[in-house]
């Protein structure tokens, strides 16, 4: 039996490609430093500091939906004037 001899096959060597223009780069911003605390996003604040009502006082002692719990928080905000509109 004869041993076969194996043959390489040898690729194409791709065409080289023009480099494209490099874009120049943006001006980077500089970094502004904070003045202060921020306002509450929207400018709308809260503020519960002080109270004396419990959750139950203010939601019910039974199971309540969360949809109803945001109701329930916006008639005690609105009626004990907290906020600052």
């Amino acid at each position: 039996m004869a041993i076969k001899k194996k043959t390489t096959i040898k690729k194409k060597a791709a065409p080289k490609k023009k480099a494209a223009p490099k874009k120049k780069a943006a001006p980077k911003k500089k970094a502004t430093k904070s003045k202060g605390k921020k306002p509450a996003f929207g400018g709308y604040a809260i503020s519960f500091a002080g109270r004396k009502e419990t959750v139950e006082q203010v939601f019910g002692k039974k199971p309540i939906a969360p949809s109803e719990m945001t109701k329930k928080i916006w008639a005690f905000v609105k009626s004990k004037s907290l906020s600052n509109r």
